[in-house]
């Protein structure tokens, strides 16, 4: 049976679902040329076929790896070999970074059955899989954005993770993941981002925030750090392996929550 899916057309909700971005998301890549539909309706309705799929999953792929929106076009409308060749370097990255995270499973692994009393792990083993590279790299972009004060907060964390026993920097990451598992739950069920009803959680997550920076976030640092999880290509990609779309709706409610209750 021949595979017709190069002739399936779709809807920009369809392929929102597909693609697991916004609707607002391909309406904004339309409005500045990124990636136009095939074809729009009478009805204003768009309609995307095989090459416009094609389009955004390269899209995506080099939003993954931190690429600029300004920068995608040129690389995209390139010709053929270019295109080959940036998304074969590109595989190549995964593939190492796919043996880094392989690495950090099984130091994980290691540490698990250390705390449970099975095996002591040797002190190198500790640290197989972490990347300082990747770390400093982050740091810095955080600072290029956001500044002086950016950079006061990262030492600020460091020096309360070092101040922390194992079993404190434990539970510390385990209520970060609970309360992202809660976010992620309430999303499903179809909270909205600006949802009053979310405050409980959104206190809870800005009195962790407040712990870790040692003080207090203002609505402005609170929503700056939410846009951070969506600008941030490393934040971006964690939320999104929780759920499709976390990462905005997280920082839309950050900003709701901010100017709701840390400006009253």
């Amino acid at each position: 049976m021949r595979n017709d899916a190069r002739h399936t057309i779709h809807t920009v909700s369809q392929l929102a679902r597909l693609s697991g971005t916004s609707v607002r998301t391909l309406h904004h890549y339309d409005a500045i040329g990124l990636l136009k539909p095939a074809t729009v309706g009478e009805n204003g309705y768009r309609y995307y076929g095989r090459t416009e799929l094609l389009r955004l999953q390269q899209i995506l792929i080099h939003r993954e790896f931190g690429v600029a929106l300004s920068d995608i076009p040129a690389l995209l409308d390139a010709g053929d070999p270019d295109r080959l060749t940036a998304l074969r370097e590109q595989r190549a990255r995964l593939e190492q970074e796919a043996d880094r995270y392989r690495r950090l499973a099984r130091t994980i692994d290691r540490t698990i059955a250390e705390l449970e009393g099975r095996e002591t792990i040797m002190d190198k083993q500790l640290y197989e899989g972490f990347s300082p590279e990747k770390q400093a790299g982050y740091e810095a972009w955080i600072v290029e954005r956001y500044g002086r004060p950016a950079q006061d907060r990262i030492d600020a964390g460091k020096a309360a993770m070092a101040a922390m026993s194992t079993d404190e920097r434990q539970d510390w990451m385990a209520e970060v993941a609970g309360m992202e598992a809660d976010f992620a739950r309430a999303m499903a069920e179809g909270a909205g981002p600006d949802d009053p009803a979310l405050d409980p959680l959104l206190q809870r997550h800005h009195a962790w925030v407040a712990r870790t920076w040692k003080m207090g976030p203002t609505a402005e640092a609170y929503a700056g750090l939410g846009r951070l999880y969506v600008e941030n290509p490393d934040f971006r990609a964690r939320y999104e392996s929780i759920r499709p779309g976390l990462a905005e709706w997280m920082a839309n409610a950050m900003a709701a929550y901010g100017k709701r209750v840390l400006s009253a």
